[in-house]
């Protein structure tokens, strides 16, 4: 490991601020919860007690009891990985033995993931298993928790695997622009994916059956009628095999769209009431938040790549982590020489470069985060208007709160950071401004 070197320096500053930023924040939450997580807020009175309130902050003070061992334990294995070299000797006995760099590249994507997921496998199944059968929410067993984890690898397999091939080959033989042409094949394969995702993918996992209910059927198909949204049928997903937690949204892409409701949702909601949570679903479309996504989130694709195609040549990224990568001289005109990495170990230039700059992915988050919820606000704001007042809605979002048993007040740097919905009392105080003009 080499300290002074600027790759190194950004794993380290990153690593820490991440850690430190989420202890930070999870304390803040928890510390608000100790001083206002059972104050009932007057915009809820008649609605939610004192008693809800501390079963929630019971609820979320479990999870965070659990999150402290788990964010240390997670930052120290990174850092043990990293400064033991295991990466290096992970790679290096890969290349030696196996002697080929496609079979050497797939192995070290998959083995490298293994000790976060071993690490991971014992908080995960606590937070199933004790905290959320303690409060009345995972009907899962062991027998189908074990079969969604083994249907899980598979699938991520299936698709990633494809994806993995194109990028090494696509290094390997196509080194000046091979990241216009992944960016491709990137994009391509992720509207693929939204398709065929609610046809072959989704019913791996939960029944997908027609609405039964012909009065809420029928006010459904009326609202999609009035917006003009055109899907492949409104479904109830059998949520609460797994689950009591409940959920609405919208899958597919193009003519493949369709409409998901839990069984868990249909079961703690009245027709008005569901109703309401389809036109806010119904608003993101209308307001075309998806479509507006896309436009952002393909060009950053394209930077993404281009800045990764110059960052994974330069040597002193491998050398800093403990690679001793082969290189080639180029001379350019002028006599300016640069030194420049082989194709064949690019790929690890990448995974390098997310090791040095995931710390700061929350700062992503966080941006990505504030466009979320000024689109929630305008989805919320357009069901209102489609169901012809907020109260439907309103009372919606109070039960969905307290079926999920979701903190009212979280501190505002907390959810700032943290929501991609806006909090409970933001959406109704928004509704009921509203509604007085």
């Amino acid at each position: 490991m080499q300290f002074t070197n600027i790759f190194v320096i950004l794993f380290l500053v990153g690593t820490v601020f991440n850690f430190t930023l989420n202890g930070l924040l999870e304390y803040i939450d928890y510390r608000h919860r100790a001083k206002e997580g059972c104050k009932v807020p007057k915009e809820l009175f008649g609605y939610m007690d004192s008693k809800l309130l501390k079963k929630t902050c019971e609820y979320e003070n479990e999870k965070y009891f659990l999150f402290i061992p788990q964010a240390i334990a997670g930052f120290v294995l990174t850092m043990v990985l990293v400064f033991s070299g295991f990466y290096v000797m992970l790679f290096n006995t890969l290349f030696y033995n196996l002697k080929s760099i496609y079979l050497t590249l797939i192995c070290f994507s998959f083995l490298s993931s293994l000790p976060s997921a071993i690490l991971s496998l014992p908080f995960d199944l606590y937070a199933e298993f004790c905290i959320e059968k303690k409060y009345g929410f995972s009907n899962m067993t062991l027998k189908m928790w074990l079969a969604d984890s083994i249907k899980s690898l598979l699938v991520g397999m299936i698709i990633g695997l494809p994806l993995l091939l194109i990028a090494i080959f696509l290094l390997l033989h196509v080194s000046s622009s091979w990241w216009v042409l992944l960016g491709i094949v990137y994009v391509a394969f992720s509207l693929i994916l939204s398709c065929v995702y609610p046809i072959w993918i989704a019913p791996l996992f939960n029944k997908f059956s027609p609405i039964e209910d012909n009065i809420l059927k029928a006010r459904l198909e009326t609202l999609l009628k009035k917006t003009g949204f055109e899907s492949k049928g409104i479904f109830m997903m059998d949520a609460s095999k797994r689950s009591r937690h409940s959920n609405a949204y919208f899958t597919g892409f193009g003519k493949n769209k369709r409409v998901v409701l839990y069984d868990t949702l249909i079961q703690q909601l009245s027709v008005d009431e569901i109703e309401a949570v389809l036109g806010h679903e119904l608003g993101h479309y209308m307001h075309h938040h998806i479509i507006k996504r896309l436009c952002v989130m393909i060009p950053l694709v394209f930077i993404a790549l281009f800045a990764i195609s110059y960052l994974i040549k330069i040597p002193e990224l491998y050398r800093g982590f403990g690679f001793a990568p082969e290189t080639s001289i180029t001379v350019l005109e002028g006599n300016v020489v640069v030194e420049t990495v082989q194709p064949y170990i690019q790929f690890i230039g990448i995974f390098l470069l997310n090791l040095a700059l995931e710390g700061f992915g929350i700062i992503a988050s966080f941006i990505a985060n504030l466009f979320s919820r000024r689109d929630e606000f305008q989805a919320d704001m357009y069901a209102a208007e489609i169901c012809g007042n907020s109260r439907p809605l309103e009372t919606a979002l109070i039960k969905l709160n307290k079926e999920n048993l979701s903190e009212v007040t979280p501190p505002k740097i907390y959810s700032m950071i943290y929501y991609n919905h806006p909090p409970l009392l933001e959406r109704l105080q928004a509704l009921s401004r509203k509604d007085k003009k």
